[in-house]
């Protein structure tokens, strides 16, 4: 009898092994990720492009999802396609000239229209009147400027006659009893093989490819999930293809380790570094200039030059990129908007770029002074102060003292005065005995957000 339980306890402690490897969907150890990751980490900043037939009735990406339009309804924007102005190597440089290192463009986006040159629609931009491949062009321009390139590509597809009428889907019911209905005569599965061809496509055709934003997943009640899209199946043909790639995590994988490389919260501010079972993961914030991701004529509530900063700043000090979105007109022209953005960010980051790039969360013995964001650089060991709020000239940091060999601002290498904090006259006592107190001029130094670099002690 006690062999027997003995047995049986080791059958048991096998099929608890056995589940956890099958929670991995490959063999990559934690070390191999992190040097596939390295340059991403590193890079920290990157644009987001999306473009489509939405920029012409240009008052959102979703305006067919929004306005419930048929695909008769909206063939007139394929018809008037046509981005005469498009010069990719312009946009190449803007990214470039504002401190971008990497961009991922919509390759397709849920209205189904492809940028790219597939054979497997005619839904596509070498059919409308450009008749070229946009991507194709887009690739050659981003890499001729050094910029690692990818591709966001959508698993939904709002134009494809086998795609399933979901809750997000323009044609959606009113009464949840007529989905079935609706969609009599769709099948998933050639919808399904249509997508893996596609991403097939744009993953063979174009050579390497740095990245891959697949989007998205909705389970539940008329949504879809990873059966929808046979995630498992697809993510192993990507990784075979690109086995450099890194995908983000949208196909519904979450029970696996490995289902996707890096998470995305998308148009908010995460509090602190997002972990799972306990352990930081890579993570990427996606932002909007706006409200809109798609070029929106009307749109109103752009960020300022500080709000777009503090963004990139404060996801590099909780161990995050920053991934800021474009969104292209009609004729393929960035608006003078986004323009004005790109230029003022590329401003402060031709100055302040060593502050962000190879820097992650300080160590949590560095005090954040109030009204700043700290980050670190631990290949050599110097820490940046964002005075985010610029203040009087004795500034405090908390608890530095013997920690700093040398401050200086970033902007211009002018050094910066150290002492130990004075006497409190109101009080008639020291204060703050392992406190720093750096002399700081009066007038603010001439950048949106200066930035302190610590020299530290090793």
């Amino acid at each position: 009898m006690h062999k027997r339980t003995l047995l049986l306890l080791c059958w048991f402690c096998l099929c608890l092994q056995l589940s956890a490897q099958e929670k991995k969907l490959f063999n990559e150890t934690p070390e191999q990720k992190e040097q596939r990751l390295a340059w991403w980490t590193h890079d920290r900043f990157g644009m987001f492009i999306h473009w489509g037939l939405y920029a012409l009735p240009a008052r959102h990406e979703w305006v067919k999802n929004r306005e419930r339009l048929t695909n008769e309804a909206y063939q007139k924007y394929f018809d008037q396609f046509n981005p005469d102005l498009y010069n990719p190597r312009e946009w190449a440089r803007m990214a470039k000239a504002a401190g971008m290192k990497y961009a991922v463009i919509t390759s397709k986006h849920h209205e189904g229209f492809c940028l790219f040159d597939s054979k497997y629609t005619d839904y596509k931009a070498t059919k409308t009147a450009y008749g070229k491949d946009l991507i194709r062009e887009w690739v050659d321009a981003f890499r001729a400027e050094g910029l690692k390139v990818g591709f966001y590509y959508s698993l939904i597809d709002w134009h494809h006659p086998d795609y399933t009428i979901d809750r997000v889907h323009p044609q959606r019911p009113d009464d949840t009893a007529r989905y079935a209905q609706l969609n009599k005569g769709r099948d998933m599965a050639k919808y399904r093989e249509y997508l893996h061809n596609q991403l097939r496509e744009i993953l063979t055709n174009y050579g390497k490819i740095d990245i891959l934003w697949a989007d998205f997943s909705f389970p539940g009640r008329f949504g879809k999930d990873h059966n929808d899209w046979n995630s498992v199946e697809l993510i192993k043909m990507i990784r075979k293809l690109q086995p450099d790639i890194i995908i983000n995590d949208r196909m519904d994988l979450g029970e696996y380790e490995d289902g996707g490389d890096f998470v995305t919260p998308e148009q908010y501010k995460v509090s602190e570094w997002p972990t799972r079972n306990g352990k930081r993961i890579p993570w990427e914030t996606c932002q909007t200039f706006s409200g809109s991701w798609g070029y929106y004529r009307d749109e109103t509530s752009w960020k300022d030059i500080k709000q777009l900063l503090v963004l990139l700043i404060e996801s590099v000090s909780k161990g995050g990129n920053l991934l800021l979105n474009v969104g292209p007109t009609a004729r393929g022209t960035f608006d003078h908007r986004a323009k004005e953005a790109l230029q003022a960010m590329g401003q402060w980051m031709e100055v302040n770029s060593r502050s962000i790039y190879g820097c992650t969360q300080a160590p949590p013995e560095f005090a954040k002074p109030d009204n700043c964001l700290l980050t670190y650089n631990p290949a050599t060991k110097r820490l940046y102060v964002h005075l985010l709020d610029y203040p009087l000239q004795n500034f405090t940091l908390p608890g530095y003292k013997g920690k700093i060999k040398y401050a200086q601002f970033l902007h211009d290498a002018s050094e910066i005065r150290m002492s130990a904090p004075g006497m409190h006259h109101s009080l008639g006592s020291n204060q703050g005995e392992n406190d720093v107190n750096l002399s700081l001029p009066v007038i603010k130094p001439g950048v949106e957000i200066p930035v302190i670099e610590l020299v530290l002690n090793e």
